[in-house]
């Protein structure tokens, strides 16, 4: 009696731990799903930063024309190498969503300064 209780219940613990089929923290989608739904955003798969991490890359339409500020681009207004801090100046539009290298954001027509991320 006390053997069927204890395999009861430890069948009960493990069966609250089994998969769902939804992604939760410790079960994140496959390769392939997270690809499927990066191509139905119009991206693409790509290794991305120094640790070279698969990241959905997409790219913007309006990337390369010439900005002073975000609200005049889909991602962010860019001057890309150095930039001093408050200086005006102008950009362009940023490529993609990729957040790495190094660029300094336009806001109102002056840079935010030189930033960059690996």
């Amino acid at each position: 009696m006390r053997l069927a209780f204890l395999a009861t219940a430890a069948a009960l613990i493990l069966s609250a731990c089994a998969p769902t089929g939804a992604p939760e923290a410790g079960n994140p989608p496959s390769a392939a799903a997270q690809a499927s739904a990066c191509a139905a955003k119009g991206g693409s798969m790509q290794p991305v930063g120094r640790a070279q991490i698969p990241t959905c890359v997409i790219p913007y339409a309006d990337a390369g024309k010439a900005c002073t500020d975000k609200s005049q681009c889909e991602g962010a207004c860019i001057a890309e190498g150095n930039a001093e801090s408050q200086s005006a100046t102008s950009g362009k539009c940023q490529k993609t969503n990729r957040q790495f290298g190094c660029f300094a954001r336009i806001e109102n027509g002056k840079s935010t300064g030189t930033l960059c991320v690996d």
